[in-house]
């Protein structure tokens, strides 16, 4: 009798056993047959590139997504919700607003102001984002920066609070990175798992791509790149399963009576950064992350961004930096050496 109920439950072992293997033979070649589809578009006032392994078409569905963070989050946008923040309405913050005001204000606090949604105005006064012709004088700059720091809005309840109302918020140096993120989350919740979403160069990846290789990212050499023409590749990174964001002068930048003023603005000081980093690419859990840490480094420069990198082990950085020479030089997080591919 024992020895019938042995024989019952090794063929029921055997038979799930063979259910198993087919299942996961029919699984991993339905994987390999599956297409790959590729979606470009324009979004935040860049180009968005988007490649995910699915049987359905889903660019209708990721242009609404990024229309809400549009909504949300685009000075741009007259009807955002940050427009109307930035034109004192009442308005009712929603969850993606809520979210990205409550990690910029984390970062900001973790950076000693270095990343600051409420830089706005001193962007526009030195022509950034909003075309200005006229360099700030020194008397005006001490004036905005009366109206710039973190500390002086707040988010209660559903309501934003500003200490002055010429406070602006400008969430661009986070708001691509959160795209990126949004449009992530939207291929996770339809069971894709193989994907790179890239928004102006924000990135986030998974899984594989359709060579059925880890994604690789090229990091661009930090030249004078105003045009973006430039696509003389650095390095290249294995960025799969994490995202990636890149902040660098080079590409943004212009020049007034002879001098080279670069598009990131100290918030301290109310001024154009002249640190030693040209380029910096960060590497994180989400893209939001990495791109506001990737400003945030572009302002404070080398030493001090390796202080905050001490503190934050999650954070993996490659920064391509002018040395005491003049000469490019890279330093890069010790655990990203064996993410770099070349």
């Amino acid at each position: 009798m024992n020895r019938e109920k042995s024989k019952k439950k090794l063929a029921l072992q055997l038979a799930f056993l063979i259910f198993l293997i087919i299942g996961t033979i029919i699984i991993v070649r339905q994987q390999r047959t599956m297409p790959y589809q590729h979606n470009t578009g324009f979004i935040f006032g860049t180009v968005y590139n988007i490649t995910y392994q699915s049987d359905k078409n889903l660019q209708k569905e990721i242009e609404a997504e990024l229309q809400k963070v549009d909504a949300s989050l685009s000075p741009f946008n007259k009807s955002s919700i940050i427009s109307k923040v930035n034109r004192n309405e009442k308005v009712e913050v929603n969850s993606m607003f809520t979210d990205v005001f409550n990690l910029a204000q984390k970062i900001s606090e973790e950076t000693g102001g270095a990343f600051d949604i409420t830089v706005a105005p001193l962007v526009n006064a030195w022509g950034f984002g909003f075309k200005n012709d006229t360099k700030p004088t020194p008397a005006a700059i001490d004036s905005l920066k009366q109206i710039i720091g973190y500390k002086k809005v707040r988010l209660d309840g559903k309501q934003i609070v500003k200490n002055d109302k010429r406070i602006m918020l400008d969430c661009s140096a986070i708001a691509k990175g959160y795209g990126s993120d949004a449009v992530a989350r939207l291929l996770r919740s339809k069971g894709i798992e193989n994907f790179m979403v890239e928004i102006g160069g924000e990135i986030v990846t998974r899984g594989i791509n359709e060579k059925r290789l880890p994604w690789k990212i090229g990091v661009t050499k930090p030249v004078d790149d105003s045009l973006n023409t430039n696509q003389e590749i650095q390095t290249i990174l294995n960025v799969t399963n994490k995202a990636m964001a890149t902040s660098g002068n080079y590409r943004n930048f212009y020049y007034k009576d002879g001098k080279k003023y670069a598009h990131t603005i100290d918030p301290i000081t109310g001024y154009p950064v002249q640190h030693n980093i040209l380029s910096a690419t960060v590497l994180a859990d989400n893209c939001a992350t990495a791109d506001a840490y990737a400003t945030a480094f572009m302002v404070m420069g080398l030493e001090k961004a390796k202080a905050i990198l001490d503190r934050h082990p999650e954070l993996m950085v490659y920064f391509i930096y002018s040395d005491k020479n003049g000469k490019n030089a890279v330093w890069y997080s010790p655990s990203l050496k064996n993410k770099i591919a070349e």
